[in-house]
């Protein structure tokens, strides 16, 4: 009965956590309208982290940190670039700008989860 619940549990917790993955990347489309201020760029970490917590897996840790890097290369590199389109450009960048925002803080989770596991093993 006790493992039951406990699965429930995980269950419910990514679940929240895969909802939360999908307000901050609806908030990070909606910030490429607006200046990303202080309190949307304060929500998105802490849902950044919330998601780090609760919706990556151990067995999904070394895709999503490749994952991560890539995007914040694609930023460092092609936000110039996106920014530089008339019209659409500008609020690519900044969309693609506050996704790195958003995923940052799930990325310093799960890496910190990683470095403790490979720790823990040796």
């Amino acid at each position: 009965m006790a493992k039951k619940e406990e699965s429930s549990m995980g269950g419910n917790a990514q679940r929240v956590g895969f909802w939360l993955f999908l307000l901050g990347i609806v908030l990070s489309i909606l910030a490429g309208f607006w200046p990303l201020g202080p309190g949307l760029t304060s929500v998105l970490i802490v849902l950044g982290l919330v998601v780090g917590f609760l919706n990556i897996t151990s067995g999904e840790t070394t895709s999503f940190l490749l994952a991560v890097v890539s995007l914040v290369i694609v930023n460092s590199f092609g936000g110039n670039v996106l920014g530089s389109v008339q019209v659409v450009g500008a609020p690519l960048a900044r969309i693609l700008n506050a996704i790195v925002v958003f995923v940052v803080p799930a990325t310093i989770v799960v890496a910190l989860r990683a470095i403790y596991s490979l720790a823990h093993e040796a």
